[in-house]
């Protein structure tokens, strides 16, 4: 529990929530304290040393499982194509994604269209579903933001309030 924690902070840190990791942090150290006093006092019972060690390797894992199903903040998508770009730009449009589109050239193509999308995290899943049963020839890239604009509108459906994103309900 208090790997899976540290390993939430972590991401959490390096996103610029630094409230929310401060809060963390508090819990975890509560943690670390209370299991590493158990070890370190009972350092000839191996069976308890076996299981801090793998409890420390499971909880990053299960932390990072955990950061994705809370799914806070957003991520940038860019869509780059050799094709026509406008059937995509309207099919991504009407499922409320908004898009920036430029033109640029590639080593393997004359000319590419290149779509930016800021896209909340708890519907990059659904988008690349999309993208990878409708348009599977496109090539894509995903990056954290880690700061946007206050009451910037870049996505027309309503998204979670963040109190419950964190909750990932």
């Amino acid at each position: 529990m208090e790997t899976s924690l540290e390993t939430v902070r972590t991401i959490y840190i390096n996103r610029g929530h630094a409230n929310l990791s401060g809060w963390i942090g508090i819990a975890k150290t509560g943690i670390w304290l209370l299991s590493t006093g158990i070890v370190i006092t009972n350092l000839g019972n191996y069976w308890n040393l076996f299981a801090y060690l793998a409890g420390y390797g499971l909880g990053t894992l299960i932390g990072m499982q955990i950061e994705n199903m809370i799914s806070l903040g957003h991520v940038i998508v860019r869509l780059i194509t050799p094709a026509d770009p406008q059937p995509l730009i309207t099919g991504l449009s009407s499922l409320g994604y908004g898009m920036t589109r430029i033109e640029g050239s590639g080593s393997f193509s004359n000319t590419v269209a290149i779509i930016f999308m800021i896209v909340p995290r708890t519907e990059l899943g659904r988008l690349l579903a999309v993208l990878s049963t409708k348009y599977p020839d496109i090539l894509y890239t995903v990056e954290d933001v880690r700061t946007i604009k206050e009451g910037a509108k870049i996505f027309h459906r309503d998204t979670k309030s963040r109190i419950l994103g964190f909750f990932g309900l």
